[in-house]
């Protein structure tokens, strides 16, 4: 895995964008969704005080895949024997709700078999929280450097690279496919239900794209946003922007879901902004969620560490 460093410094967190201006920006979306964003605001300074290294990818199947190798860990689907999340075109959208054509969770679906083809260059999916931890406990017992999941106020810092804009980009929803792996054209017809959706360009991606495919932001990250969500270290609070301390917020002392940023290939724009908060529970695995490790400030033995 490869780290890039990120510098110590300052942000506005969140998102004050009023429902109206949301609606000129999305405006296939109904105005319930922009008044439902009251875990966004409000918006307020953050301090990161220490610099750290963040994953320049997202984790990868084959790093996932020599973790495993050398560790014996059992992913969380695997030992509870239930399995994952996968996609299935032969399942019937009708009968679902969401018609959304992924089926599980099921044993026939896992980090390794999400129902569409991945290879070691591609991000992890179907992963849990909990086997994110797992692999950062292993590294750090390896290496004698700390690995974690970045905080909240981590991640959107490190996402936003000194910008503040919805996206590292600019504003504009139509651009997102030229610097992230999000629902376009390509994956539209996959998902009748939802073409209207899709963002105009096809990137020749209807799934996972292998890790690096789309400009880094300022910070030389990729798919900050898009290709999967990214598990981080928080418990989910609606109301703990109002409350959060103003250097190095942990996220809630306590909570039942855990935080996961970013979008995924399967995203509408609206929902890859930097500022957008989802959350799963800690068991949770999915087609859709992956992790990016961040690695604490200290001595290393060089930019690449290898699991």
């Amino acid at each position: 895995m490869e780290f890039v460093p990120v510098p110590a410094g300052s942000f506005w967190m969140g998102s004050d964008e009023a429902p109206g201006e949301l609606a000129l920006a999305f405006p296939l979306l109904g105005a319930a969704r922009f008044t439902a964003l009251a875990d966004e605001a409000p918006v307020h300074p953050v301090r990161i005080s220490q610099p750290f290294y963040l994953g320049r990818h997202e984790v990868t199947v084959g790093q996932f895949r020599r973790f495993l190798e050398l560790s014996g860990y059992q992913p969380e689907s695997v030992a509870d024997g239930t399995g994952g999340y996968g996609y299935n075109a032969q399942y019937d959208p009708a009968s679902t709700a969401r018609g959304d054509a992924f089926e599980g969770r099921t044993p026939r679906y896992s980090w390794a078999q999400p129902g569409f083809a991945q290879s070691d260059e591609h991000p992890v999916v179907n992963v849990t929280w909990n086997d994110a931890q797992a692999l950062a406990r292993w590294l750090t017992e390896r290496e004698g450097v700390r690995y974690r999941l970045p905080t909240e106020a981590e991640w959107e810092y490190a996402c936003r690279a000194n910008t503040r804009t919805r996206y590292p980009h600019g504003n504009d929803p139509a651009q997102l496919t030229q610097y992230a792996n999000v629902f376009d054209q390509t994956a539209a017809p996959l998902w009748p239900r939802w073409q209207q959706h899709a963002l105009p360009g096809s990137d020749g991606h209807a799934f996972t794209a292998p890790a690096g495919s789309y400009p880094p932001n300022a910070f030389g990250l990729h798919d900050m946003l898009g290709n999967v969500w990214e598990w981080v270290a928080d418990w989910h609070d609606e109301g703990y922007y109002a409350q959060s301390p103003a250097t190095d917020p942990q996220g809630p002392a306590t909570g039942s879901v855990r935080v996961r940023r970013g979008g995924s290939w399967h995203t509408w724009a609206f929902y890859a902004r930097c500022s957008y908060r989802n959350w799963n529970s800690p068991e949770t695995r999915y087609t859709l969620v992956g992790m990016r490790l961040l690695r604490e400030w200290g001595e290393t033995t060089g930019a690449a560490s290898r699991p």
